[in-house]
């Protein structure tokens, strides 16, 4: 079964290539001889790839090409790129302000992914990895990614009301999530009091673009034991201000 997805994943990048070096679009018949494919098998994969807007068909000319959803894709890349490259400044002032870790995340579903980070040589190195997904509702980088969401979007996002638990503060329940993120809008920064990892603190805010969407958090953490005389509401002024550098470094202006 795994061969199988292989090889149709294979042939769906075949005809994608294809289609790439033909833009005015190519009909049915032309790219399953051009791909050396049966019609049948051509066409499933050509429904997938309409389905997830890869592919667009011609209403006038049945002929299939590229569809915007490349651009999409190239776009998140380009951005994450251009985001990294901004956000280092911001992150190692942070860092070294504080004496903390610094770290960058971006939102892929009910996860959060860490982007980036700024090591001041704390005992956290060995909490996050780069590429490695946590869940969105534990972390204040998490929580910062969904402070534009209404409770109807919270909800949708983590279906069903039951959360795991992490930490011995981690909200068990949506609706205590939702109660999170109401005060969490109001103040502009987000709080992980040992949610994620025992014995850990953690800061963040949201990162906005040209548009005004979140499109990643930075945060800021801290062992209580090493640094009981770091204080949340401190630490934010530092963790926004770093937040609104980046933003504004990404084209965002906050209106007057």
């Amino acid at each position: 079964m795994a061969d199988m997805k292989v090889q149709s994943l294979d042939r769906a990048f075949d005809i994608l290539e294809i289609l790439a070096r033909e833009p005015i679009g190519l009909t049915l018949a032309e790219i399953s001889a051009e791909s050396d494919l049966p019609r049948s098998t051509t066409f499933r994969l050509l429904a997938v790839l309409l389905q997830r807007d890869y592919v667009r068909k011609g209403s006038d000319n049945n002929c299939y090409r590229l569809g915007p959803g490349f651009i999409e894709l190239s776009s998140n890349y380009l951005n994450s790129l251009e985001l990294k490259t901004e956000s280092a400044p911001f992150m190692r002032e942070l860092a070294s302000s504080l004496g903390t870790i610094v770290f960058l995340a971006r939102r892929q579903g009910n996860m959060m992914v860490y982007m980036d980070k700024e090591d001041q040589f704390t005992s956290l190195r060995k909490y996050a990895i780069i590429g490695e997904q946590r869940p969105i509702y534990c972390t204040s980088l998490g929580k910062a990614l969904i402070l534009d969401m209404d409770d109807e979007e919270i909800h949708n996002l983590l279906p069903g009301n039951v959360l795991q638990k992490y930490g011995p503060n981690t909200h068990i329940d949506v609706e205590s999530l939702i109660k999170d993120i109401h005060i969490c809008k109001v103040r502009g920064w987000t709080h992980d009091n040992e949610e994620a990892e025992p014995g850990v603190n953690c800061v963040a805010a949201p990162i906005r673009d040209y548009r005004g969407q979140i499109i990643a958090s930075i945060s800021t953490s801290w062992l209580l034991e090493i640094r009981p005389e770091l204080e949340a509401e401190k630490v934010a002024s530092f963790v926004v201000k770093a937040a609104n550098g980046i933003s504004k470094a990404m084209g965002f202006a906050e209106r007057p």
